[in-house]
């Protein structure tokens, strides 16, 4: 790739961005004006549609609409109070007892949801009003929902693993899964004990004492929303059906569930049904103009001389999964999630795979990251989301995110430099 493919790629990529084109049609228009210095026009513009067009063929993005119209079942369904009630009960009493509730909340719903901006809308939604009715000011509750919504990313079912599956040419979906269990729940607990440590600090207060009368009855009616989670993960573990099979088993037992809480009837099934069209649509779009923009890469050798260069900077594994971890970290802070998987899996993959890396560990590694760059300025979706439903400026929720966005960096490094914490339940459970 010569000097000035290079700079015309940055600068249409950056100057696209900074007039406001939507991202997809950022990636898209860039793949096309860098192809057009070396083909011709027509050429340039077939090339980029079928690569958009081929891009999606994929069986295991089939799983990407399915979990998103379960997540929209669910968010709808009556889950998230039930979800609230359960976590009230099992950490309400620790100090600072409804941030804890928050983070477990958003964790179970992210997770059964699949989706950040679902769990910081729905369970801020609920929490913000209950924490400012105790005490909290709403700063630091926008903050907890923020930081926690992104851990449902990372624990599955997830939709950016499956990218990331496609991106990285095949790495096993349900390895992913299971690999992103133990970081999920480990970044969840550093964000309760942060939580915990900053309103002990300020005095907020604690929820009452634990009742096992009342854990036991809020467990019975969250237990039907927490087992899609069993049933989805180990379908996939047992061999019983594959990921993709598993998004349509996971919308019929939302469906049946959200219609035994009667939060749903057959009149609300269209505009959820259009809610997911119109998500996918966005999702799919992204997808299809990301995989054009990363074979325009690779077909000017992009990848390679990243790899060549990094490299020739050291051959330290620490020292180069650090700067993979600072690139990403300011990726994320202008690209959403899906498009930076999908564009710099090829470019960062064969690196640390030269390095003896699992795919399965560098995928986790990668959407923990890029769930950072969620939480901040300025195209953080899940932080402006958060601020929304808070009712609040951007500058007031930028101290007390500050810690938890700290421990979030804590977690990367953990999941980083600790492999067994990404591949262990992969090793135990499918070897």
């Amino acid at each position: 790739m010569d000097g000035l493919e290079v700079a015309i790629l940055i600068i249409s990529f950056l100057t696209f961005l900074a007039i406001g084109v939507p991202v997809a049609w950022t990636l898209g228009l860039t793949a096309l004006l860098t192809l057009l210095t070396t083909m011709d026009g027509l050429v340039a513009a077939g090339t980029v549609a079928q690569r958009m067009t081929t891009g999606l063929d994929s069986f295991s993005l089939l799983a990407i609409p399915f979990f998103i119209l379960a997540g929209q079942l669910m968010n709808r369904g009556g889950l998230a109070g039930r979800l609230i009630d359960f976590a009230k009960a099992m950490v309400g009493p620790l100090p600072g007892g409804l941030a804890a509730v928050n983070v477990v909340a958003a964790m179970l719903f992210g997770a059964i949801a699949g989706s950040a901006a679902a769990a910081a809308s729905a369970i801020g939604g609920i929490m913000t009003k209950r924490m400012e009715d105790e005490g909290y000011p709403r700063s630091f509750s926008a903050a907890v929902n923020i930081t926690s919504a992104t851990t449902g990313l990372v624990i599955p079912p997830s939709n950016i693993l499956i990218v990331y599956s496609l991106a990285s040419g095949g790495v096993s979906i349900a390895a992913l899964f299971l690999g992103g269990y133990l970081p999920g729940m480990l970044t969840g607990g550093l964000l309760i004990v942060a939580a915990a440590v900053y309103a002990r600090r300020k005095g907020y207060p604690s929820g009452d004492p634990w009742e096992g009368k009342t854990i036991m009855r809020t467990f019975w009616r969250a237990l039907p929303s927490m087992l899609l989670l069993v049933v989805v993960i180990g379908g996939i573990v047992a061999g019983i059906f594959t990921a993709t099979e598993a998004s349509a088993v996971a919308v019929a037992y939302c469906l049946l569930l959200a219609f035994a809480y009667g939060e749903i009837g057959m009149k609300d099934l269209p505009a959820v049904f259009a809610e997911s069209v119109n998500t996918t649509a966005i999702v799919l779009l992204l997808v299809s103009t990301s995989l054009a923009m990363s074979w325009v890469m690779s077909y000017e050798n992009l990848p390679q001389a990243i790899t060549a260069g990094l490299l020739g900077l050291s051959d330290n594994f620490f020292v180069i999964l650090l700067l993979i971890n600072v690139i990403l970290l300011v990726v994320g802070i202008f690209m959403d999630m899906t498009p930076a998987v999908l564009i710099f899996t090829p470019i960062f993959l064969p690196v640390v795979t030269a390095l003896g890396m699992d795919p399965v560990h560098f995928g986790i590694m990668m959407v923990l990251n890029l769930c950072i760059g969620l939480c901040t300025p300025p195209v953080g979706s899940v932080l402006f989301i958060g601020i929304g439903v808070a009712n609040i400026r951007l500058t007031q929720v930028l101290r007390p995110l500050l810690p938890l966005f700290l421990v979030m960096l804590l977690a990367l490094l953990l999941v980083t430099y600790v492999p067994g914490l990404s591949l262990w339940l992969p090793d135990l459970l499918l070897d």
